[in-house]
């Protein structure tokens, strides 16, 4: 006997559910639109209660607003000849952060090679450790902004001047943790590998290194912010274009509105590198389960 259409009970739609890692990806935004939204909205009812200087400490709302007059700084060609026009203020600001990304990005990669290249000879070559190992700990407390005069006295006025700073402080970081790394990676992993007919360079490679690399990583991590801080420094000395030039220019003619949106800027790109060494991170260590070894 068949059941009348209209009385059949229609199956319930399968609704898609998301992937773990889907769902920490939107957990993720959620939480960080939540933070900014309320750091925001704090400001911005602090200037309507008007507790705060909008002269001095412009809302949001505000340097947003008159966004197309603060791009027109970033346009090289138009200051140099006093025009107030838009054309090519867009292009000014992509150029101006391409070079401070182009010293942030050569500084990193150079002072991570060398730091752990340094601290493995440093642990294997003892001759090298007697000669290298008390200049670095000797040169390591020194902060970064230091060095600048040495930076421009040797190298001159350019780009290597502020590579350098980048370099110096990711360089003396990676160094002491790569010795410190390789001396605690557990025997039983080196007493696996001398089982296994494994050479002293394959040792390193395929055992030691993969160990000390997720806490190389991390180190490398947290001085990235501190590479962005040392290369607008560098770049408000006059290396060249750059965000730090901008915000130079932006404090001296006392221009709240364009010190904030770079600011801005700035925030935006240090959160963007950090999201990008983490993907490189997960990639490259493909063997730690996501949560781990501060992936």
């Amino acid at each position: 006997m068949s059941i009348p259409a209209s009385s059949r009970q229609s199956a319930p739609a399968s609704v898609p559910r998301l992937s773990p890692r889907a769902r920490r990806t939107l957990s993720s935004l959620g939480w960080g639109v939540l933070s900014i939204g309320l750091f925001a909205g704090i400001w911005e009812a602090l200037w309507a209660l008007g507790l705060v200087n909008p002269l001095l400490l412009p809302p949001p709302h505000m340097f947003l607003s008159d966004l197309g007059r603060t791009l027109t700084f970033f346009d090289h060609e138009a200051r140099r000849i006093g025009s107030q026009g838009s054309g090519g203020a867009i292009a000014g600001l992509l150029t101006t952060i391409g070079w401070t990304s182009f010293r942030v990005i050569v500084g990193l990669g150079l002072g991570f090679v060398a730091g752990v290249g340094v601290g493995a000879m440093i642990h294997y070559v003892r001759l090298f450790r007697n000669l290298v190992q008390p200049l670095i700990l000797l040169l390591a407390p020194i902060s970064p902004v230091a060095w600048l005069p040495v930076a421009i006295f040797v190298f001159g006025v350019g780009d290597v001047p502020a590579i350098f700073l980048v370099f110096i402080t990711v360089f003396f970081m990676i160094v002491l943790a790569t010795v410190s790394q390789i001396s605690s990676v557990p025997k039983n992993y080196l007493h696996v590998a001398r089982i296994m007919g494994a050479t002293e360079r394959q040792t390193f490679w395929r055992v030691i290194l993969p160990a000390i690399l997720p806490s190389l990583f991390m180190t490398l991590r947290l001085n990235l912010f501190a590479a962005w801080m040392v290369v607008l420094i560098a770049e408000s000395v006059g290396v060249g274009i750059g965000l730090g030039q901008i915000t130079s220019m932006a404090r001296a003619t006392f221009n709240a509105k364009l010190v904030f949106f770079t600011m801005v800027i700035i925030g935006v790109l240090g959160f963007s590198f950090d999201w990008a060494l983490r993907k490189v991170q997960q990639k490259m260590l493909w063997w730690i389960q996501p949560g781990q070894g501060g992936i």
